[in-house]
Formats: structure tokens, C-alpha cells, sequence
């Protein structure tokens, strides 16, 4: 009988060698009235060892609270091995400083191994504008010097910017210099992939490898979040199976060829009546441009089911939800065309892998 993976009290999830922790499950900038729903972010735990995904709003806190670090004042990070970033929107960066510059704060005084920090490389062209010949005024080049950054860049120009404070924090309190704790990485596409990305942002592709340690061999894969390039679903290949992460995505082939097989799918999820109703053309307020990235880029509660039937995972469980206040019976409707177990993400939620060390 294939076993159904449901949500656990921290305490039972602690027993796991392998465990996933929802740290944020609200997806998009806005902040939604009625949800307690945090920034988007997941961590997963292998041998006590962590790898967090996405810095979305309020990742730090929930990490705290999750218990997935050590107790005590100034730690909490100690056990954070490696970060890893799916694409560069605010909703899923916008707590990464804190992760720099608050480590010393929290763990990682005197860390001995580097966390390697994994994330998108510049897209090296500016994406297209959308109904650009209906537009009266077209935007201006935003810092055209370097308009689309990649991770390593971007985590220099972050740390520049706090110049003050980390050159305080040295001199005066003699932390340990930020770049011996932290390594940026950008993830690097195999040859002659992605080299259209305002044409096919997603091509047919195999995941490629982009991390390997004791604990986790982890690949990766495009997923179509036009215009947004390089966005990319994570897939974590552990000793007691296998989670798969679709970061921000519409309806994708290549998503399902990374979660061929998985445990569990942690999938984005749109209710389209709420984009409708805000954004329609029969809205108070209609936004054609917001509604067409809406209906290409995300994934909506009608086709979730159907897409993680094909990749024949076992439990896949609802998380960047948008809104962040559609009651929890609506997103329940994404069992329909999907055969496995689904469970709609909240935050602090856990899962674990394999069976329970004693």
C-alpha cells in the first residue's frame, strides 16, 4: 500500500531523519487581509541538517519558531547548510538580506564550513513589455548599467549596501568577516539551455545537478514563470525519499519530469475566481497586464490535480497560495484529477520521510 504522507506535530517530526517544514505558505507581494500566512519558504531537514528554500516574508521568525535550529541566544542557524533560491520576485527574496546580515545575530559566529547560498544567474536580456504598441508611456531602464542581476551579484550589491553596518560589526564587536560564512552560487544552465529566454523559457530538458552533499543530492529544472527567467522547481534526493518544489509556475512539462516518482510535490496554487473578480475585465478595477501573468505564470486549483497525477507523486501538498485568505475548502478542490494525497499547506507545517528513529 503506498503510504500517505500527512502533516505532523513538530515533536512527531523530530523523530524523522528527513523532514519538510512549511515555514510560509502565502504567495505574492500583497499582504492578505484575514491570513495569518507568512512569506513563502520551506525548509528541509536531513541528519539534522537544514536547507531552506525561498526567504519570502517572515522566514526568519518561523524559522525560530519551527525549532528546526538550535535553542539559546544567538544561535538558531548553526545547523543551516545550504540556501536555495527558485527566482528573483520580491515574495520569495524579500527576507534574504536578513538572512546576511542577521547570522551573525543568530548562529553562525565562528562557522567553520560556509552556507552555500544556490540561486538564479543574471537572465542576461531584459524581458519583453507586455501590450507594449497599447502603452502611452513605456517604463525606462531600471539601473541599465546591470538590469537583471543574477544571485551573485545581487547578494555583492546587498552587502555594499550595508557597508556601514557590517564594517561597524567588525570593527566594533569583531564579527567574523560575512564572507567567510556565506558562498554565493549562480546556478549555472547546462549548454544551449535557456538561450531564448523571451521565445521558449522552458525548454524540454532533463533536471541537472546543482548541490551534492552526505545528506542531499539536489537537481533542478526550468519551470515557465514568464517573464520571470531563470524560475526553477528544486527536486531533494534523500536517504528516505523524495521532495520535489515547483517554485512559481504555470502548467509545465518540465514540472512534471522532476517530480516523476516524488514523495511529495510542494506545488504553487491560484484561485483564478479571485483574479477574475479583482482584476476581470467585469472588475471595478480591470488590469489586463497583472491578469495575463496571473493566467500564464501560476498554476490554478483546476490544473494542480491533473499535473502531479502525470508526474505519479505520492502526496502533493498546496503551498504559495494566492490568495493567502481562500478558504481552505476551495483549495481542496485540487484532489479533483489527482488520484494520490492532497493536503493544503499551513504554515509550520511538517512531514516526514522514511520511518521514525525511535
Amino acid at each position: 500500500m503506498t503510504r500517505k504522507y500527512e502533516p505532523l506535530t513538530a515533536t512527531e517530526a523530530a523523530k524523522y531523519r528527513t523532514r519538510v517544514t512549511l515555514l510560509g505558505t502565502a504567495g505574492g507581494p500583497p499582504w492578505w487581509d484575514g491570513s495569518d500566512r507568512n512569506g513563502i519558504s520551506t525548509a528541509v531537514t536531513v541528519n539534522g541538517q537544514v536547507y531552506l528554500i525561498d526567504c519570502g516574508e517572515g522566514w526568519g521568525p518561523q524559522f525560530r519558531k519551527s525549532g528546526l535550529g538550535p535553542a539559546g541566544f544567538q544561535k538558531g542557524l548553526d545547523n543551516l547548510r545550504a540556501v536555495f533560491i527558485t527566482h528573483h520576485h520580491s515574495d520569495h527574496m524579500v527576507d534574504y538580506p536578513n538572512l546576511l546580515l542577521l547570522a551573525w545575530h543568530n548562529g553562525s559566529d565562528g562557522l567553520k564550513q560556509p552556507i552555500q547560498i544556490h540561486g538564479p544567474g543574471d537572465r542576461g536580456v531584459l524581458p519583453p513589455i507586455f501590450d507594449e504598441d497599447k502603452r502611452e508611456h513605456l517604463p525606462e531602464v531600471f539601473h541599465p548599467k546591470s538590469p537583471t542581476p543574477g544571485l551573485v551579484e545581487s547578494s555583492e550589491k546587498l552587502l555594499q549596501a550595508y557597508a556601514l553596518d557590517i564594517n561597524d560589526r567588525m570593527r566594533d564587536n569583531a564579527k567574523q568577516d560575512l564572507r567567510e560564512i556565506f558562498q554565493f552560487h549562480d546556478i549555472e544552465l547546462p549548454a544551449g539551455t535557456g538561450d531564448d529566454p523571451n521565445g521558449n523559457p522552458t525548454p524540454a530538458m532533463d533536471p541537472f545537478e546543482i548541490y551534492r552533499d552526505e545528506n542531499v543530492r539536489i537537481t533542478a529544472i526550468l519551470v515557465d514563470h514568464r517573464p520571470i527567467f531563470p524560475a526553477f522547481a528544486f527536486r531533494f534526493d534523500t536517504p528516505d525519499g523524495a521532495i520535489v518544489i515547483s517554485g512559481d509556475t504555470g502548467v509545465c512539462q518540465n514540472l512534471v519530469t522532476i517530480a516523476e516518482g516524488a514523495d511529495l510535490l510542494l506545488h504553487e496554487c491560484i484561485d483564478l475566481d479571485w483574479v477574475d473578480g479583482l482584476l476581470g475585465p467585469d472588475s471595478p478595477k480591470p488590469d489586463p497586464n497583472l491578469m495575463q501573468h496571473m493566467l500564464a505564470a501560476h498554476t490554478a486549483i483546476e490544473q494542480v490535480g491533473p499535473q502531479a497525477e502525470k508526474a505519479g507523486v505520492n502526496t502533493l501538498v498546496l503551498t504559495h497560495l494566492v490568495p493567502g485568505n481562500t478558504p481552505v475548502e476551495k483549495w481542496q478542490k485540487a484532489q479533483v484529477g489527482f488520484s494520490g494525497n492532497l493536503v493544503v499547506g499551513e504554515d509550520l507545517m511538517h512531514f516526514g520521510l522514511g520511518e521514525p528513529q525511535g
